[in-house]
């Protein structure tokens, strides 16, 4: 599947962004504000030893595709609880991403990460994000393309899900807060994928929740093309930070 230029996606996605800006704010208020996907290091490393798939895999990919739209940026107070399932009330909200647009993880910058769009927005810290995963132009959500080692075999796979679902947000979690903008500068939000809620992690228990979750890499092991469903996967986060997932 052709993926976009990501200069000229991010290019394109500043001026169709609009603002939905709070009265308060005056116009001379604003920086820029961005949008960065990030599949982490076991997307742009694979799953690698002592990080194998829950049942033993080792994964390397060649490409992650994930399509999303309505990526909204919100200014909330009181804070968004995502474990409330609420919509996310907001004083301010900015469109980062309306239309789809389809982007592969491993196209990452010196940061690590993907950024896919940047627009004009009010200053103030923003502390929730809206966004949902859907089928792209070929129908598909998300493609992972890779190839899998276990014990001597080794298998090219193919998965894809055209579930569309969306993501409700808080704050993110990191090693560094985001979200905070000042007027004349520049912050961004990310849209994190955990992939070892799909594959689990041998590192961790058996027993861990996410492994118990997780569908590991043996489904799959015959290699070629499958289907899966995100339901109940919970892979969309805010860096470390948990999202309210549900079906669209």
């Amino acid at each position: 599947m052709p993926v976009q230029s990501l200069a000229r996606t991010a290019a394109g996605l500043a001026v169709a962004g609009s603002v939905l800006a709070h009265a308060g704010h005056a116009l001379a208020e604003t920086g820029q504000l961005g949008l960065v996907a990030d599949g982490e290091d076991l997307a742009a490393e694979g799953f690698l030893e002592p990080e194998l798939t829950k049942d033993g895999w080792e994964l390397r990919f060649d490409s992650i595709l994930v399509t999303l739209a309505n990526v909204t940026a919100h200014q909330t107070e009181p804070p968004y609880d995502a474990e409330s399932g609420a919509a996310i009330q907001a004083v301010t909200s900015v469109t980062l991403v309306d239309r789809p647009v389809t982007i592969d993880l491993l196209a990452t910058d010196e940061n690590g990460g993907v950024e896919v769009a940047t627009v004009e927005a009010p200053a103030g810290f923003y502390n929730a994000l809206g966004w949902d995963l859907v089928p792209g132009e070929d129908g598909a959500s998300m493609i992972l393309i890779g190839t899998a080692t276990r014990d001597g075999e080794k298998v090219d796979f193919r998965l894809v899900t055209s579930d569309a679902v969306r993501h409700l947000c808080g704050e993110y979690v990191g090693d560094e807060r985001k979200g905070i903008l000042a007027a004349g500068g520049e912050a961004a939000l990310d849209a994190t994928f955990h992939l070892d809620h799909l594959f689990g992690r041998a590192d961790k228990p058996a027993d861990d929740a996410m492994n118990t979750g997780a569908l590991g890499f043996d489904p799959f092991a015959a290699g070629g093309e499958h289907g899966f469903a995100l339901d109940g996967l919970h892979v969309g986060h805010v860096g470390e930070g948990h999202c309210h997932v549900e079906a669209l």
